[in-house]
């Protein structure tokens, strides 16, 4: 089969994007798979994906970006003609195509009007809807009033064995500010728990949060650099995907607080729509302590591979629990490795090919 791949989002890089990737790369053992993208960017994201998320793209090629708004309908439509499938990451559009239609959901989309005719219309030629979570998919059925399926994204485990634990509490996520000055991931939450920990006492320990950002982001990164000043708070920057994983295999602790704060009934995409740092931080023993929203939910079994928390008050009180009983955080750890490898790149790649092949 041919088959195509578009990702709106591509030139972020994020957890996303390695959902999308890795679609191709598992495809592309029995199939031709493209990527719909500018070819000038083709080398960057062939070296970045491999860089940063670990995924090689030399089996895969590039094909113009088909679906960029300078493309007519019509000529998108007899590209499209070309392959014998898409698979389409959605943002809230549903393309109208001339081959078989796979689309894939990565969060809640309320603004994408479900009941019109000509979404109807373009729902009835799409083979398959697929969503990352449980989380994604109550909210998408009932917008567009149909039945998707869910494929968990994949996790690819580079556990370093033979480093020894430290007395760490670890985040990673990308760094990205809203309109309201308020950053999605909720890092500046997590830097006022740690100092809330330190002023009551917390010793010989460190918080060290990896980001992701942007260089027009940077300039407001240094507020959180000004916030944790004073304090074993330390940020790291766009590091790659070897090094990342030495701060897994290192920390014993994972904080993530994304929708923490939020009108989560009337923004639920604000929530995290998976969670696939947690999944990595828990398959290198890091016992995850998360907000308790969204697709974290059905990563973390509660009180048994990790804690799931309500408030800071809650993150304090079951951080401290873990850092207070090293028998308690070595048997959760063992419980945060045999859950996270649920989450497998085979497995996934079983799912997919399931779906796409129905």
């Amino acid at each position: 089969m041919k088959i195509g791949i578009f990702d709106p989002y591509l030139g972020s890089l994020s957890g996303g994007e390695k959902y999308m990737l890795s679609i191709a790369a598992c495809l592309v053992s029995q199939n031709e798979v493209v990527i719909f993208w500018d070819k000038e960017k083709e080398a960057e994201i062939r070296e970045v994906a491999l860089k940063k998320l670990g995924i090689d793209l030399s089996s895969v090629n590039f094909y113009k970006n088909i679906f960029s708004e300078k493309v007519s309908w019509l000529s998108r439509f007899l590209d499209s003609r070309k392959f014998d499938a898409i698979v389409y990451l959605s943002d809230g559009s549903i393309p109208f195509i001339g081959t078989n239609l796979f689309v894939h959901f990565q969060f809640p989309i309320e603004w994408i009007n479900g009941k019109s005719v000509k979404t109807r219309i373009k729902l009835f030629f799409i083979k398959k809807i697929f969503c990352n979570s449980y989380f994604t998919k109550k909210f998408i059925d009932k917008k567009l009033n149909v039945k998707s399926d869910i494929l968990y994204p994949p996790v690819d485990l580079h556990v370093e064995k033979n480093i020894k634990k430290e007395n760490i509490i670890l985040h990673v996520g990308r760094f990205d500010v809203d309109l309201n000055e308020s950053n999605f991931k909720k890092q500046d939450v997590m830097i006022n728990i740690f100092k809330k920990m330190a002023d009551a006492g917390l010793k010989n320990w460190e918080f060290k949060l990896i980001v992701n950002v942007k260089n027009k982001d940077k300039e407001k990164l240094s507020k959180l650099k000004e916030l944790s000043e004073g304090y074993k708070i330390e940020l790291i920057e766009n590091i790659p995907n070897k090094e990342l994983w030495r701060y897994y295999s290192r920390a014993k602790i994972y904080w993530h607080a994304t929708g923490y704060g939020e009108d989560l009934e009337k923004y639920p995409e604000k929530a995290e729509h998976f969670g696939i740092s947690t999944v990595e931080a828990m398959g290198a023993g890091c016992v995850p302590v998360v907000f308790k929203a969204g697709g974290q939910k059905e990563i973390i079994e509660d009180n048994k591979s990790g804690y799931l928390c309500d408030s800071m008050e809650d993150f304090v009180v079951k951080t401290g629990k873990l850092i207070k009983n090293e028998n308690l955080l070595k048997q959760m750890s063992l419980e945060s490795i045999n859950r996270a490898n649920i989450f497998s790149q085979d497995r996934f790649c079983k799912e997919l090919k399931k779906i796409i092949n129905q």
